[in-house]
């Protein structure tokens, strides 16, 4: 643990990026900053101790944020400061009840993670990891007509699930591609679907019609355990689904049977159930499945925004300031 500064206690979870770190350690407001100094994720009992009598805590998605963390931190606590879009580690009824502000960091990682969509469905459908392997292996010795032969987007039609701010950047950027039809489900249309071509259409339509499935939605009880075995039975069985969102939107099991029976020819995770996968998952058995270690908004300027921001956010909390960026209950 290392400690500088003094006044309001903050516990930082974890080592974050260090635009991050220079701006606690030399904003106005006099806080004490311990630092969980590791890349690996802080242990239960340390952050319980950590957190005791803080005033706010920069915290990581790997960190579940309950009301056992919130009474170890004690009635001093006025800001939780998230490194992420997503927020479904913190127990947001818990926290609004309290009158805890909560601040993120969404905006500033949807071009990566876009990006990020996009290198993982081409991974996906044109095999690339298997043509590495191939490389490597030995397997690779003449030309052959249909050997490793993928999916192309020209022509296709693309669903995504969850035309949001990721959604949306998703889709700008496979439309170049030559996608024929861009579908998209939930809540409500979108007004700049347009800018897309995007068409509302209710999830099973979605599901039966898209040669490409992208899941971009947040997870909320509507939305855990979604992809299902009646949905990936409604699937072509050509069709090739990408998951960059969250894990639990996913059943696994579900999506390894449909895997190997050929409901559906592939799939491409970025997020999954749990983090890290165990290396013995079945899923990682398969070649038609990529997976890759949460990794949509890994760039290093990126990250570096991300610190900022949360880092800010804190300091917003803390002062009883406006936040850049507060997740409003």
């Amino acid at each position: 643990m290392q400690t500088v500064g003094k006044l309001m206690k903050v516990f930082v979870t974890r080592r974050i990026p260090p635009e991050g770190m220079k701006i606690l350690t030399t904003a106005g407001v006099r806080c004490e900053v311990s630092l969980w100094d590791s890349d690996e994720p802080v242990p239960r009992a340390d952050l319980l101790k950590g957190v005791q009598g803080a005033h706010g805590i920069l915290c990581l998605l790997s960190d579940k944020i309950d009301a056992e963390v919130l009474d170890a931190a004690g009635p001093n606590l006025k800001v939780i400061s998230t490194l992420s879009v997503g927020f479904d580690h913190l127990a947001i009824n818990e926290i609004k009840t309290r009158g805890i502000r909560v601040g993120y960091t969404p905006d500033v990682l949807t071009d990566a993670t876009a990006e990020l969509t996009v290198a993982l469905l081409l991974a996906t459908a044109r095999r690339l990891p298997e043509g590495v392997e191939e490389v490597k292996n030995g397997g690779w010795s003449s030309w052959k007509p249909l050997w490793l032969c993928g999916y192309g987007l020209s022509g296709s039609t693309v669903g995504v699930i969850g035309l949001g701010r990721i959604g949306m950047a998703i889709a700008r950027r496979l439309m170049p591609f030559g996608v024929k039809r861009l579908l998209y489900s939930g809540r409500t249309a979108k007004a700049n679907a347009a800018e897309v071509n995007g068409e509302f259409v209710s999830l099973d339509t979605l599901v039966s019609e898209s040669d490409f499935i992208v899941v971009s939605c947040s997870l909320t009880p509507e939305t855990q355990g979604l992809c299902d075995k009646a949905f990936f039975s409604k699937m072509k069985n050509t069709a090739v689904f990408v998951n960059s969102s969250r894990g639990a939107v996913v059943n696994q099991e579900d999506l390894y049977e449909a895997l190997t029976s050929g409901q559906i020819a592939a799939a491409g995770l970025d997020v999954t159930t749990p983090e890290p996968l165990p290396t013995n998952h079945p899923l990682l058995t398969l070649k038609n499945c990529v997976v890759l270690p949460h990794i949509g908004s890994a760039t290093y300027s990126t990250r570096g925004v991300m610190g900022a921001l949360s880092a800010q956010n804190l300091l917003g909390g803390l002062q009883g300031t406006d936040m850049p960026s507060e997740l409003t209950f």
